[in-house]
């Protein structure tokens, strides 16, 4: 079981952005301290849900503050971005950390960044598999020619190459991730072969489901069985660790439903289309009664449970719910501590 966090940089009401941002950095130094196994990065823009414009830049940062624990974008919002610069970054990471950076990437949402960084509509409606074909090149080859609808470009150089022997004498460039929430998505990333990060508004029976989509769509695509069968997604969710019967809920209830009430709002489509925005105490109830949230061995028992009804492994687990620099802090303290060793 490998065990991580999830780090949104959620600016709480009351709170500024550069208090988000602070505490974000030092909860993924304390996952490091506790023993834990990788730290996730969000990325938004405009909103206060979270004020980590770019993950891969706070993801530098932490490659440098850190020695041992990876480091990953949760996700990289693929439309706005050039596919071959943030290959170029992700390459940079890659090398500079000894392979310890993975580049999550996704669609995000019809939000007015379309219209702020000009990847418009229809990047975000039809273009990502144009963008992620693009980006795996960058990731793969020694030269990468832009021959797509919105991409075009002459030959040239891919340097650094991200597959260039490392320290430990591997030649493999960084792990590439796919936040999928639709079954189309999940056959775009069984076709390449990638891994999925599954998102914690999802229960196991959901996360089950497009599992076995993803194998029986790697098979289709040809991936060799190694693949298939070695394939590691990665599991959102929420950890809130605290004992007593319904301690840790009662937190996350008191605090969570501001955040994303104030976060949630502040999301502008780039088209005007209606929104249908979830009740914010109601899913915050649903997110506690889904994820490892209470005490250590009710934590770890949803953690199995979850493992073994999907086969995944791997979690990135939001521990900021509380809102509170020590108390985010103490909440993983308790998870490397206290949860992890029931695990193992």
């Amino acid at each position: 079981m490998r065990i991580g966090t999830f780090v949104l940089a959620a600016q709480f009401p009351g709170q500024g952005p550069g208090e988000a941002l602070h505490r974000a950095v030092r909860s993924a130094e304390a996952a490091e301290e506790s023993g834990l196994d990788s730290v996730w990065l969000a990325e938004h823009h405009f909103v206060p849900y979270g004020v980590c414009p770019s993950a891969t830049t706070l993801a530098a940062l932490l490659l440098g503050r850190t020695r041992r624990i990876r480091v990953g974008t949760a996700v990289s919002v693929l439309p706005n971005h050039h596919p071959v610069a943030l290959a170029e970054q992700a390459a940079l990471l890659h090398l500079t950390s000894g392979g310890r950076f993975s580049l999550g990437v996704g669609r995000g949402g019809p939000w007015v960044d379309l219209e702020v960084f000009g990847g418009g509509l229809d990047a975000y409606e039809n273009g990502f598999p144009e963008s992620l074909g693009l980006l795996l090149d960058w990731l793969r080859e020694p030269r990468v020619a832009g021959r797509g609808e919105r991409f075009g470009f002459r030959e040239v150089a891919v340097v650094p190459r991200a597959d260039e022997l490392l320290a430990d004498g591997s030649a493999q460039g960084p792990e590439v991730i796919v936040a999928c929430t639709s079954p189309k998505t999940v056959r775009l990333a069984a076709g390449r072969g990638l891994p999925m990060l599954l998102g914690m508004h999802c229960g196991d029976e959901e996360k089950a489901e497009m599992v076995a989509l993803w194998r029986t769509a790697a098979r289709e695509a040809g991936q060799p069985p190694e693949v298939v069968e070695g394939v590691a997604h990665v599991s959102a969710g929420v950890a809130q660790i605290e004992d007593g019967p319904g301690a840790a809920t009662e937190t996350l209830v008191k605090t969570m439903p501001g955040w994303l009430r104030q976060g949630l709002d502040a999301h502008v489509t780039v088209d005007g289309r209606h929104r249908v925005m979830r009740d914010p105490v109601a899913y915050t109830e649903l997110l506690c009664g889904l994820h490892p949230v209470g005490p250590p061995q009710l934590a770890a028992d949803r953690l199995a449970a979850t493992a073994e009804r999907t086969g995944i492994t791997r979690f990135a687990l939001l521990v900021e719910g509380s809102g509170d620099l020590a108390a985010t802090e103490e909440n993983v303290r308790r998870l490397g501590a206290d949860v992890l060793p029931l695990l193992t």
